[in-house]
C-alpha cells in the first residue's frame, strides 16, 4: 500500500528523472560493464588562470601547451633529436635557477657502477649526519640525464639540510626496462653498505616516482630492506592510459598535455615486450600488503598524473600504509620543479622534508 502511495501520490516529473538518473544506477551498476556507459561530451570552454596562486605560478600556468608532447617519434634519429633538445634550454634554465637559489655542493661520483651526483648542503645538522636521501629524476625515462638530474636534488638538499645522492640512471631510447631500475637498485645496494636502511629515504618525480615505487617491489623480490620513507612526486606509476585525469586534464596540463603523443610512445618503448601492468613498470598494480614504506605524494589539480597520484595514495591507505597526499591549486605536472622560485615549490619541498624527518632514523 505504501508503495502505491509513493508511486501515485508523491512521484513528480522531477522525482522520476532523479530516480532514473541517480538511484537506479546504484542498483544496476554491478551488472553493467564500465565501457558500456556513454562518454561525457564536454562543451568547449575557457579556463582562466587561478587568481589565488603566486605570481610566479600564474606565469607558469599561463604558458602554452608544450608542442613536444604531441610528437610520436618513429626512428632512433627522431628519439635522439628529442633527447638533444631536452639537454639544451630546459636543463640550462633549471640549473641557473637552482644555482641561484640553493647553497649546495655538487660532485659527480660512480656508485655501484652507476653515474651519480652527490649533492651536499654547506652545513648539515647533527641529526642528519648519518642520514641520506636517494633521488631518482624524472623525464619520462628519456630526458634529464647528466646535469638535468641535479636541480631537484639540490632543492631537497637545501631545504632538508641533508645529503642527497642523485642517480643518473640509463634511459631511453637505448636502455628500456629494466635498465633504469637495475641502476637504482645497484646504487641503493652500495649505499646500504654505509647507511642503515632506517636512515635512508628515496624520492623521485614523474618517471623517477615510478622508478622509486618500482624499486620498493624489486627490493622485496631481492629480500633487501626498503628505505625508511619515500616521496612520490606526480609519479608515472601507470604507463597505460588508465585514470580519470588522463582525460579530464588533457590539454589543461600545459606540461604533459596528453597521453596520446610522446607519452604513449615512451610507454611502448620503455615496456618493450613486457606487460605494461607489470608492477615493476606500473607499480600501482603491485601487491602493497607485503610491505611498503611511509610515503608522501605530491600533485596539482591540473596535473595529467593527478589520478596516478590519487590512485597510488588510495592503494597505500587501503593496505594500512601511512601516506600523505598534497595537491596544489592550479598546478600542472611537476610544478614544484618547473617553478623552483615559487612559494608553492618551497612549500612542497618543505612538506617533504617534514615527512622525511619524521620517519628517518634518529641515530
Amino acid at each position: 500500500m505504501m508503495k502505491m502511495i509513493f508511486a501515485n501520490k508523491f512521484r513528480t516529473p522531477f522525482l522520476n528523472v532523479f530516480l532514473s538518473a541517480s538511484l537506479l544506477p546504484l542498483f544496476h551498476s554491478a551488472d553493467v560493464a564500465a565501457d558500456s556507459f556513454p562518454e561525457r561530451k564536454v562543451p568547449a570552454r575557457n579556463i582562466p588562470v587561478p587568481t589565488d596562486v603566486s605570481a610566479q605560478l600564474q606565469q607558469n600556468i599561463a604558458l602554452p601547451l608544450d608542442p613536444l608532447m604531441f610528437v610520436q617519434p618513429k626512428t632512433m634519429e627522431q628519439w635522439n633529436e628529442i633527447v638533444a633538445k631536452g639537454k639544451g634550454v630546459v636543463t640550462e634554465s633549471l640549473m641557473n635557477t637552482a644555482n641561484r637559489l640553493f647553497t649546495v655542493d655538487v660532485k659527480p661520483e660512480v656508485i655501484g657502477g652507476v653515474k651519480t651526483h652527490i649533492v651536499t648542503p654547506k652545513t648539515i645538522p647533527e641529526k642528519n649526519r648519518n642520514r641520506v636521501l636517494v633521488y631518482v629524476h624524472g623525464g619520462g625515462y628519456l630526458l634529464n640525464g647528466g646535469e638535468g638530474s641535479v636541480p631537484e636534488a639540490m632543492a631537497l638538499a637545501h631545504y632538508g639540510q641533508i645529503k642527497v645522492i642523485s642517480v643518473d640512471y640509463r634511459m631511453l631510447p637505448d636502455h628500456p626496462f629494466p635498465a633504469g631500475l637495475d641502476d637504482v637498485i645497484a646504487v641503493y645496494k652500495e649505499i646500504l653498505k654505509t647507511y642503515k636502511p632506517e636512515n635512508i629515504g628515496m624520492f623521485g618525480t614523474s618517471a623517477g616516482g615510478g622508478l622509486t615505487a618500482a624499486a620498493m617491489f624489486k627490493l622485496k623480490e631481492l629480500n633487501l630492506p626498503q628505505p625508511a620513507v619515500i616521496g612520490l612526486g606526480t609519479p608515472f606509476i601507470d604507463i597505460t592510459k588508465t585514470g580519470d585525469s588522463y582525460f579530464t586534464n588533457q590539454d589543461i596540463d600545459n606540461f604533459l598535455v596528453t597521453y596520446d603523443g610522446l607519452l604513449q610512445s615512451i610507454a611502448k618503448l620503455y615496456a618493450g615486450t613486457h606487460d605494461m601492468k607489470d608492477s615493476l613498470i606500473s607499480p600501482v598494480y603491485g601487491d602493497f600488503s607485503k610491505g611498503f614504506p611511509p610515503t608522501i605524494l605530491t600533485s596539482g589539480t591540473r596535473d595529467l598524473f593527478l589520478s596516478n597520484t590519487v590512485r597510488m595514495h588510495q592503494k597505500l591507505r587501503a593496505a594500512g600504509i601511512e601516506a600523505y597526499l598534497q595537491v596544489y591549486e592550479g598546478c600542472s605536472h611537476a610544478f614544484y620543479l618547473q617553478v623552483l622560485d615559487s612559494p608553492e615549490s618551497k612549500q612542497a619541498y618543505q612538506e617533504m622534508v617534514i615527512f622525511f624527518d619524521k620517519h628517518l632514523g634518529k641515530s
